[in-house]
């Protein structure tokens, strides 16, 4: 049988960064981490998460790693002659960690119920119309990256601040054991959550009908659409500057259910700030997929790559906000 140009993108992955449990600390850790989130003003943090980071920076080596390969990357490509100048600094991975260590801290701001809705700044797009559709009772999709703080939304959402007069019931996709210890302080921050979770590993041939029950009742449904598939299949995406592996799966999933589908973007304004305030950004796909198993098919590749343009797009705009410190063009398994 003659494969089409879609299959053709798609091929078998060797081991990659999202099957590596992420770099963290143990969950005693994080449970004084914990301890210190209840006790102290969150400026205290804040200024707690530069020594913090400077620690992860010293002692993590692969993070030092693919914080210098990314950032050599997105140097080539940058607008802003100031920012390339600082992806290029020898000190350039110290600044993107200790954004990451920030970031942390905002996530369990907004679980903690601690960040602020009024801290959040809709930009002028499609996020009118998403707001829209949810006080008219009509649930959507949203799909995230890695880059800025999608936890941070989803902790908000968790909590019901959305700006949308009803509350929303809203189902993740999320990988709880990329960072298992971390995931469990989440929880014991706030173990009334209100998010419903699906495993990748558990997503079979009921997932559809379940989140399409989900949507039908107004709710959302969540997604990281920059991991890598829990199966291998994997569509290659040109991104900044080389082809990537993002997972084709995810896109088909999110194709079945015939729901409008936004891209979501949540950046910090300054990428070390204390006092963070957020940028978010929405975007509606164009795509419709009512349609033929064939036409879906090549629809859920557009989608894909319609995705990819939009996180290169922010990625050089914000490069210190990419968290993701994994050997994501797999460079090492094809001897780069």
């Amino acid at each position: 049988m003659q494969k089409t140009e879609t299959e053709k993108n798609i091929k078998e992955a060797p081991l990659h960064w999202s099957e590596h449990r992420e770099e963290a600390a143990g969950y005693w850790q994080l449970k004084f981490l914990l301890i210190l989130f209840w006790s102290l003003p969150v400026v205290v943090l804040g200024i707690i998460a530069f020594p913090v980071g400077f620690f992860y920076f010293l002692f993590s080596r692969r993070g030092r790693t693919e914080s210098s390969r990314f950032l050599q990357k997105a140097a080539l490509l940058v607008d802003d002659p100031k920012l390339e100048k600082k992806c290029r600094s020898r000190f350039g991975p110290l600044r993107h960690i200790i954004s990451f260590s920030l970031s942390v801290l905002e996530k369990l701001q907004a679980w903690g119920g601690k960040f602020s809705f009024n801290d959040i700044y809709f930009q002028d797009d499609d996020i009118k119309e998403l707001i829209s559709g949810l006080e008219a009772g009509k649930g959507a999709i949203l799909l995230f990256s890695h880059l800025g703080n999608a936890m941070l939304l989803q902790g908000l959402l968790n909590l019901g601040r959305t700006g949308v007069s009803r509350k929303i019931p809203v189902t993740a996709i999320m990988d709880m054991k990329v960072n298992p210890n971390f995931s469990r302080i989440l929880n014991e921050l706030n173990p009334r959550a209100n998010m419903e979770l699906i495993f990748p590993e558990d997503i079979g041939s009921q997932t559809a009908v379940l989140l399409e029950e989900r949507i039908a009742s107004g709710g959302l449904v969540l997604s990281a659409a920059d991991r890598t598939s829990v199966d291998g299949r994997n569509i290659m995406i040109p991104f900044l500057g080389k082809e990537a592996p993002f997972s084709y799966g995810i896109f088909y999933l999110m194709s079945l259910l015939k729901a409008p589908v936004y891209f979501v973007f949540g950046l910090r304004r300054g990428d070390l700030s204390i006092k963070p305030k957020y940028n978010m950004h929405v975007h509606k796909s164009p795509l419709s997929f009512d349609c033929q198993r064939s036409e879906r098919i090549k629809r859920t590749s557009l989608l894909a790559f319609s995705f990819v343009e939009l996180l290169e797009k922010y990625s050089k705009a914000h490069p210190f906000q990419w968290y993701n410190f994994h050997d994501f063009w797999m460079e090492r398994d094809n001897g780069a």
